[in-house]
C-alpha cells in the first residue's frame, strides 16, 4: 500500500513485527530495552496449506515470552507478525497484558518477510505463496505445534491452554481473520485498526487526513500541493532536490512521498509536528513549499526515517532476499493481489495530488510485477466478509483520527455482534503502542498520546472482554468456545 500503509522509517533498521500499513514505512526504531524477547526460535512450516501433493516446507522465526507465564493453565497470547521483518517481542501494552493474565507472549513471523522467507529470489513466480489465505493457516499449524511442545515440556497429553490472538493493522485483520476461520484455536481475537475491508478506491483516506487536520491546516496542505504541481513541470528537478528527492524521477512517485509525509503526522497521532511550522508559515507570508520541504527533510526522512528510495518503482523490482530491501516489495504484492487500499485522490476537496489515482497504482502494479497482476478485492471481501465479517467474539479498536479505520470494521453486524471501541482522538494501534508511534514506547505508555485518557479507557474495556473471553474458556475446559 503506498502511501501509509506499512503498513515506520528505519532509524536503526529495527524491525517490529506489526507494520502499520505503509508501503514504504514498515519499520521501527527501537532499542534491545524495548524487546520482551529476542531469541530466535525456529518452526519447520508448509509452503502450500492448500495442494495435496506439494508437501516442501521452509523455515518460519517465532519468538516466545513465558516470564509472566502462569504454569500450568495460563493463556498464550499469539502476537500476529505483519508486513515487516520482525525482531523480537515488542515490549508494548501486551507486555502488560500478559503479566496481568500470567500468559506466555509468542510471536510468528508473517511468511516470505524478514528470515522466513521461503526462496532466495522474490520474483513474481516465487512470490505465489505471499497470501492472507496461506498466513492464516501458517498461524493454525504453529499454534497446533506450539501447543503441543508445550504439552511435551509439562509432561502432559491432550490439553489446551486457553489461546488469544492479537494484532495491529495488516496484522489487525489477520487476527479478526483467524477467529473467522478457526474460532475452535482460539478464546477471542484483538483487531486493533484492524483493515478488514479490502477497497480498490480509498478516496476515504485522503478524506479522513482533511478532517484530522482541520479546515485551515488542511487549506495549506491544499495549497501546498497546488504550488508543487505548478511548479513541477518547469522547474521538477530544483523542487525535487530540496525534498532530498531527486531519485524519485517519476513526477507520481514524488507526489506520493509528499502526500505520505503529511498523512503519518495524522495516522499516528501528531498533527502538531506538521500544522504548527505550515499554519505558522502561512499566517507570516512565508514560502509555504520551503516551509514544507523542511518538515519533511527533518521530521518525515530525518525523524520519523522515510526511505525515499522506496518511492521509486526501480526499488520495488528488486527480487534480491534481504532484510533491509525484501518488505516493500513483499507489501506492494498483496496491495497488488489481494487488498489494493490504494490511497487515491478524491474527486474533490483532495489534499494529495490529482496525479496519484486508480491509473497511477494499476500502472505500478504491472511495471513491478509484469502483465495480469490485478488486486481481487471483491474476492478478498466475498472470503472474509469486508465489515460484515461474520466472527464472534472480536475486540475491533479504531482510533477516531486514524484514516485506517475507515477500512476497519466500525458496526457491528446484526446477528453476529463483534465488541467495537472507538478511542476518540486517537491513531493507528494506539491503544496497542501508546505515543509517539514513531518509537517504539515501553508498556505502550500512553502519557504522550493526546488523549491519553480515551487510551487508558478503550485499554480497560478491553481487558474486561479478554477476561470474560478467557474465563468462558476456562469454564469449558477447553481452549476455544
Amino acid at each position: 500500500m503506498r502511501g501509509l500503509l506499512v503498513f515506520v522509517g528505519a532509524l536503526l533498521m529495527i524491525n517490529v513485527c506489526n507494520a502499520l500499513l505503509t508501503s514504504r514505512i514498515n519499520r521501527m526504531s527501537s532499542s534491545s530495552s524495548n524487546y520482551l524477547s529476542k531469541e530466535v526460535l525456529w518452526f519447520n512450516q508448509t509452503l502450500d496449506h492448500f495442494s495435496p501433493y506439494d508437501h516442501r516446507k521452509f523455515q518460519q522465526r517465532y519468538y516466545e515470552y513465558l516470564n509472566e507465564f502462569r504454569i500450568p493453565d495460563g493463556p498464550i497470547f499469539l502476537v500476529i507478525g505483519g508486513e515487516s521483518a520482525c525482531g523480537g517481542i515488542s515490549n508494548d501494552y501486551i507486555g502488560v497484558l500478559a503479566k496481568k493474565f500470567g500468559a506466555a507472549v509468542v510471536t510468528l513471523e508473517h511468511r516470505y518477510y524478514g528470515k522466513s522467507s521461503p526462496f532466495e529470489s522474490l520474483t513474481t513466480e516465487n512470490l505465489k505463496f505471499l497470501s492472507s489465505k496461506q498466513a492464516l493457516f501458517d498461524l493454525a499449524a504453529f499454534r497446533e505445534f506450539y501447543q503441543e511442545s508445550l504439552n511435551l515440556k509439562l509432561k502432559r497429553v491432550n490439553v489446551e491452554n486457553p489461546w488469544f490472538v492479537f494484532g495491529i493493522s495488516y496484522a489487525g485483520a489477520l487476527s479478526a481473520w483467524f477467529r473467522l476461520k478457526f474460532p475452535h484455536l482460539t478464546c477471542g481475537s484483538l483487531a486493533s485498526s484492524g483493515v478488514v475491508h479490502a477497497i480498490l478506491n480509498f478516496t476515504e483516506y485522503d478524506r479522513q487526513i482533511g478532517e484530522s487536520a482541520g479546515p485551515e491546516c488542511k487549506a495549506v496542505l491544499q495549497e501546498v500541493t497546488q504550488l508543487v504541481e505548478q511548479r513541477l513541470p518547469s522547474d521538477g528537478e530544483a523542487l525535487k532536490t530540496r525534498f532530498g528527492a531527486s531519485a524519485l524521477k517519476v513526477d507520481g512517485d514524488f507526489m506520493y512521498f509528499l502526500a505520505d509525509a503529511a498523512a503519518v503526522a495524522f495516522q499516528y497521532g501528531d498533527p502538531d509536528k506538521l500544522c504548527t511550522p505550515m499554519t505558522n508559515a502561512k499566517k507570516a507570508g512565508e514560502d509555504l513549499v520551503g516551509a514544507y520541504a523542511k518538515y519533511v527533510n527533518e521530521y518525515y526522512v530525518g525523524s520519523f526515517g522515510a526511505n525515499i528510495q522506496t518511492y521509486t518503482q526501480e526499488y520495488l523490482k528488486k527480487t534480491t532476499l534481504s532484510d533491509s530491501e525484501s518488505g516493500d516489495r513483499l507489501w506492494w504484492f498483496q496491495v497488488c493481489t489481494e487488498v489494493a487500499f490504494f490511497q487515491v485522490a478524491p474527486a474533490n476537496d483532495s489534499i494529495r495530488s490529482s496525479k496519484i489515482d486508480i491509473g497511477y497504482h494499476l500502472d505500478l502494479c504491472k511495471n513491478v510485477f509484469g502483465e495480469g497482476v490485478y488486486p481481487v478485492v471483491d474476492a478478498t471481501n466475498l472470503y472474509y466478509g469486508g465489515t460484515d465479517i461474520a466472527g464472534s467474539q472480536i475486540v475491533f479498536t479504531n482510533g477516531s483520527q486514524d484514516p485506517w479505520r475507515h477500512a476497519s470494521k466500525q458496526i457491528s453486524s446484526p446477528g453476529m455482534p463483534s465488541y467495537i471501541v472507538t478511542c476518540q482522538n486517537c491513531g493507528h494501534g494506539s491503544d496497542l503502542r501508546g505515543c509517539p508511534q514513531s518509537h517504539l514506547v515501553p508498556e505502550g505508555n500512553s502519557k504522550n498520546c493526546s488523549s491519553p485518557d480515551a487510551v487508558n479507557k478503550v485499554r480497560q474495556q478491553m481487558i474486561e472482554q479478554i477476561d470474560l473471553w478467557l474465563s468462558q474458556c476456562h469454564a469449558a475446559g477447553r481452549s476455544s468456545m
